[in-house]
């Protein structure tokens, strides 16, 4: 069987291609003497179509790259409808010895260590999930900022001696928003400013007058303007992804239900964990291989009957942050299962470590709901009926806030049938 195995090692203006021919296996390449034909090309579209020819001119029938910074992904787009065997191997894998650095000989030791299985393959999915996954991370950017922008209004705040965050517990919620708009257009009078304060807050109108006794400046006023300016712009932008997303995963309605029916999921967390691997995950044979390639798993570097290491590799950071939240989440759910496994665990591993395991048991459970097509129930201990009511309640509120349609159908046991007298 003959092989042509392209190697690209990419870089921001130039990419360094080599192609070698390889006969027979993998496993029969290790002995042979490899010739490599190298050639240059730029990165413009011109360049990435001349590229696209040669290596069909060549009979390739391969492809590997290097994932360098976001620089891989025209490369990966613009090859992708010609050739089938696409690998996108992690950096570190294909790290060189010390020494002073060759483009070329880059290319050739990651042809080699793919002859070799050696290289870390990435997971890269098709164009659809790809698109996916631009929405909800753009999402899971922007609900940073908000968090950073409230942080800076909040220390706003404090230099004007007001101390707002003190008495309510959302400094950006319906009362802290209010408030803030009056003092964004001047209004300086601590009572006028309490009395804007919903009746639902936990402190009484003369605690929140105190704190917001304060003596802002004129410049402080403006820039303080320009915050709130901001939050609504990226409050309009997190709702306009949210209908995008909705309606990218229309087509997978029951998948995104499933999931969030999982205890600390929602019908957003449902979304960015499809977005992430895939209405199916048929891609991960097993949830253990799920776990690691997540970064749940604990490590095993075992060498002469010693573990040197147990640490976790570093996975995907977004799903790893998306299931760290929902396992913080599950653990308050009352009689849940993933709350009795945080509580067994954590006098031993303390609190970081309990959530680590909670989350591994997430991962696996999502595998299992996405992978087999089955629904969550509950094993832990039995929960009233108004609590089950109110959690439907609830889920069903988020889902149709989305913009899909559900309905909330009981599940009726069969009644056994009695044994024949």
């Amino acid at each position: 069987m003959l092989r042509r195995i392209a190697a690209i090692d990419i870089h921001k203006k130039v990419l360094m291609v080599v192609v070698v021919k390889v006969i027979g296996e993998a496993k029969d390449a290790i002995g042979q003497a490899l010739k490599f034909e190298c050639i240059r090309f730029g990165t413009p579209a011109s360049e990435r179509a001349r590229l696209v020819e040669w290596l069909k001119q060549q009979g390739v029938t391969e492809v590997v790259m290097e994932s360098t910074a976001q620089y891989w992904k025209p490369i990966w787009m613009d090859l992708e409808p010609h050739f089938a065997k696409l690998h996108l191997a992690q950096a570190e894998s294909n790290k060189a010895p010390k020494g002073r650095k060759n483009d070329f000989r880059d290319a050739k030791r990651l042809a080699r260590r793919l002859l070799c299985d050696e290289l870390r393959l990435s997971f890269v999915p098709g164009p659809e999930q790809r698109m996916w996954r631009t929405l909800t991370r753009s999402k899971h950017q922007l609900v940073r900022d908000r968090v950073r922008l409230q942080n800076q209004v909040e220390s706003l705040l404090e230099e004007m001696r007001i101390k707002l965050s003190s008495v309510i517990s959302d400094l950006f919620g319906v009362s802290g928003r209010r408030i803030l708009t009056a003092i964004s257009k001047g209004e300086t009078d601590p009572v006028k400013l309490a009395g804007l304060g919903d009746q639902r807050l936990q402190c009484n109108r003369q605690e929140l007058a105190d704190a917001l006794t304060g003596s802002p400046s004129q410049m402080q006023v403006e820039v303080l303007k320009l915050f709130l300016a901001r939050l609504e712009l990226l409050d309009q932008q997190i709702q306009s992804l949210d209908k995008l997303a909705a309606e990218r995963l229309k087509i997978h309605e029951d998948a995104v239900i499933r999931l969030a029916e999982i205890p600390g999921f929602g019908a957003d967390s449902a979304q960015q964990i499809i977005a992430e691997v895939g209405a199916d995950a048929q891609v991960f044979p097993s949830s253990s291989g799920f776990s690691s390639w997540v970064g749940f798993c604990p490590g095993s570097n075992i060498s002469a009957g010693e573990n040197h290491s147990s640490q976790c590799p570093k996975g995907n950071r977004f799903v790893r942050c998306l299931l760290t939240e929902a396992a913080q989440a599950a653990v308050k759910k009352k009689g849940s299962h993933f709350q009795a496994i945080f509580r067994r665990f954590l006098p031993k591993l303390q609190y970081n470590g309990a959530i680590c395991v909670v989350a591994h048991r997430l991962a696996c459970v999502v595998w299992k709901i996405l992978h087999d097509g089955v629904r969550y129930i509950e094993q832990g201990m039995e929960t009233t009926p108004q609590a089950r009511k109110r959690r439907a309640q609830k889920l069903v509120k988020a889902l149709r806030n989305l913009g899909y349609r559900t309905t909330i159908t009981p599940l009726v046991e069969t009644p056994t049938p009695e044994p024949a007298g």
